[in-house]
């Protein structure tokens, strides 16, 4: 690392400290810490959310990834896009919930099943999620101490530590520093402008690859595969049992049916000013996802050309001596790809990298914080409380809580020894909870006749078969199935489970207009400062893709190139197969097809959405800090729930706190 390396690595810092500063004076209640006032626009959104997937740890995830699939998982996910498309544009779950003004999941599960639902679920969640969340600081301290160049190993106060274990320490320390701050404010805002200089460095970067490497190169490594392990044609990769078409079918469905279910960023999902602000944002992080994509694919791939092919050997030998001096077989694996990259950037593009890895750190791990430790105070400490929490006394158990979940991290990512994927790490950690709880989402927005005993059931089922898939695994070596088709398997029963419960025990249907305020209770979120607008489905294309009134002229062009682009992908999978059925293509044609598929188009969404998403942004943040000034503090708006409905809701109804509730 050089002298302008480590001064564009100083640039996150500054940020985080200066807007951490800035943005305390805007939270005034536990709506502002939870969710941002929820007056977040689209751009914050989309922007801010997507940055949860720019840490250090994600990248080392995909190189995990891109090393064992190349290209042919890419062939095999244009099967399903179309599918998850449609369910982002028609704001499947997201929309819904939004209506709900739930600030939290198990709040909602209050609303539509109990307060013990709620704080079971609570519980589930905050320790699926402390799990899911413990590698994450661990793993990505790692990467950059490696990225970096440090030893293993450090001396301090005549005790030697490994080194990632100060970094982590440091980093934590500095995420929970804009957790602490000002709740979500902070984290979106920071989030943003974290995204809107990733999209600048994204750009330098690829140009940097782009001279560095030829095609040809990296064609002549990629090719060089035994049969059944193809990098480049996804017909000839059967040998890859983790990472194939089942992988993505499977996960497509997974992806499905937890719609939402994974509250790692649960703030961002009741931030937006309205619903349709919501699915728009999901939309528009679609569009900015394959700009982001060139880096990540470029970077892998660049990183195998590098450490095989005999231009590079040189640099290379340097690269597997380092990697050899680390004691763990699975770390020298994770941070073979890592160490690669730090040595084929030139000076500035290695520090432009490394600014984005540490800006996703800070970004990434402040919203588990916020998220993991806003569901400890808000779905187990809430519910189980006879007297509410005042405004201040609230506030401060929800940063104690975030601080708790932060030295957990801290320890979970010192002791554990990781022995499987990332990646199948994460699959199997969320099904503990999702496994069992998409079902009584899914159930709980869109039928009546879910019933509280349906989704204990799906619960218990899911959430059970997904922890005895994790034992299995992990004592056996052997064991058959891995992370995702774990997840599957558990996520089919407790869907059949719910029906089935739910049928047998349904003596009265459910107050879907109370719970969703339309009909009757349509004034409720105005009368609050909200807008909310019923969707209701118009032309053919609407009902089609899930486009509905609430769409402007703009959106509804916005949805639909992004649709047709997908559509266009889908349409080249089934031509694709059906020829290289009957006339299969060699390399050659494969890899002049990538080229241009997954790195020239990416390339041109980058700067594309470069421009966009920065004008976005800028116009968001700005929206956004006008709207927390004017916004008038609720404070009976904390996440308590009263006879299945929100504690203001009930005050608004000017209903007696002293009568028993229903």
């Amino acid at each position: 690392m050089s002298f302008l390396d480590w001064s564009i690595v100083a640039i996150p810092l500054l940020i985080v400290f200066s807007v951490g500063l800035y943005c305390r004076r805007y939270v005034r209640s536990v709506a502002d810490f939870m969710s941002g006032g929820r007056v977040a626009d689209r751009y914050l959104l989309a922007i801010a959310g997507g940055e949860l997937q720019a840490g250090a740890v994600v990248f080392v995830a995909l190189f995990e990834v891109i090393s064992h699939s190349g290209f042919t998982l890419t062939w095999w996910g244009w099967a399903s896009a179309p599918i998850a498309l449609v369910v982002g544009i028609s704001g499947f779950i997201i929309y819904r919930f939004r209506e709900t003004r739930a600030m939290t999941l198990a709040q909602f599960f209050e609303l539509r099943y109990s307060k013990a639902f709620r704080l079971f679920t609570g519980v589930l969640g905050f320790f699926a999620g402390i799990l899911n969340f413990g590698i994450i600081p661990a793993v990505g301290a790692r990467c950059l101490a490696y990225f970096w160049g440090l030893p293993e190993n450090i001396t301090l106060l005549s005790h030697s530590m490994p080194t990632y274990v100060l970094l982590m320490a440091v980093f934590l320390s500095v995420s929970l520093f804009v957790g602490l701050s000002g709740g979500l404010v902070t984290i979106i805002v920071i989030n943003c402008l974290e995204g809107i200089i990733g999209q600048i460095f994204y750009l330098f970067i690829i140009a940097a690859l782009l001279v560095t490497f030829d095609w040809s190169q990296v064609v002549t490594v990629l090719q060089n595969r035994p049969p059944g392990e193809s990098l480049l044609n996804p017909f000839d990769s059967n040998s890859n049992h983790d990472f194939n078409v089942w992988y993505n079918l499977m996960g497509l469905a997974v992806a499905i049916y937890g719609t939402m279910a994974w509250q790692n960023a649960g703030g961002y999902q009741s931030a937006a000013s309205t619903p349709h602000e919501a699915r728009m944002g999901g939309i528009l992080g679609k569009w900015r996802e394959f700009g982001k994509s060139a880096v990540a694919v470029l970077l892998g791939i660049c990183a195998l050309t590098f450490l095989q092919h005999p231009h590079f050997a040189a640099q290379a030998a340097s690269v597997t001596s380092e990697v050899g001096r680390i004691s763990d077989p699975k770390v020298q694996s994770q941070m073979l790809m890592p160490v690669a990259v730090s040595h084929l950037l030139p000076i500035g593009v290695k520090g432009a990298l490394c600014a984005i890895f540490l800006m996703g750190v800070f970004g990434g791990d402040a919203t588990h914080l916020h998220s993991w430790g806003g569901i400890f105070v808000q779905d187990i400490l809430v519910p189980l409380r006879k007297k509410p929490f005042g405004p201040k006394q609230h506030l401060l158990a929800l940063r104690l809580s975030m601080t708790g979940v932060a030295l957990f991290a801290f320890l979970f990512g010192t002791l554990y020894r990781q022995t499987d994927y990332i990646v199948m790490w994460w699959s199997v950690t969320t099904a503990i909870y999702v496994g069992g709880a998409g079902a009584a989402i899914i159930g709980g927005l869109y039928w009546k006749k879910g019933t509280t005993a349906g989704a204990w059931t799906a619960l218990f089922a899911g959430s059970s078969l997904s922890v005895a898939g994790i034992v299995a695994r992990q004592l056996n070596d052997h064991f058959p199935l891995n992370g995702i088709k774990i997840s599957f398997g558990a996520t089919m029963i407790a869907i059949f489970l719910y029906i089935v419960v739910s049928l047998l025990t349904n003596k009265e249907d459910f107050n879907m207009d109370r719970l969703l305020h339309r009909g009757a209770y349509a004034a409720i979120p105005k009368e609050l400062g909200e807008a909310i607008v019923v969707p209701k489905r118009n032309v053919w294309l609407g009902r089609l893709i899930g486009i509905d009134e609430n769409f402007t002229v703009g959106d509804k062009w916005i949805a639909s190139l992004l649709f047709g682009w997908t559509f266009l992908l889908f349409c080249t999978f089934l031509i694709g197969s059906a020829w290289n059925y009957f006339s299969p293509w060699p390399l050659s044609v494969w890899a002049s097809f990538w080229e241009v598929v997954c790195v020239g188009f990416p390339i041109f969404f980058a700067v594309v959405t470069g421009i966009w998403f920065t004008w976005g942004g800028i116009k968001g943040m700005r929206g956004f800090f006008h709207r927390l000034q004017e916004e008038k503090a609720n404070h009976l708006d904390d996440g308590t729930v009263k006879g299945h409905q929100n504690l203001d809701e009930r005050a608004l109804a000017g209903v007696d706190e002293n009568q028993p509730v229903s």
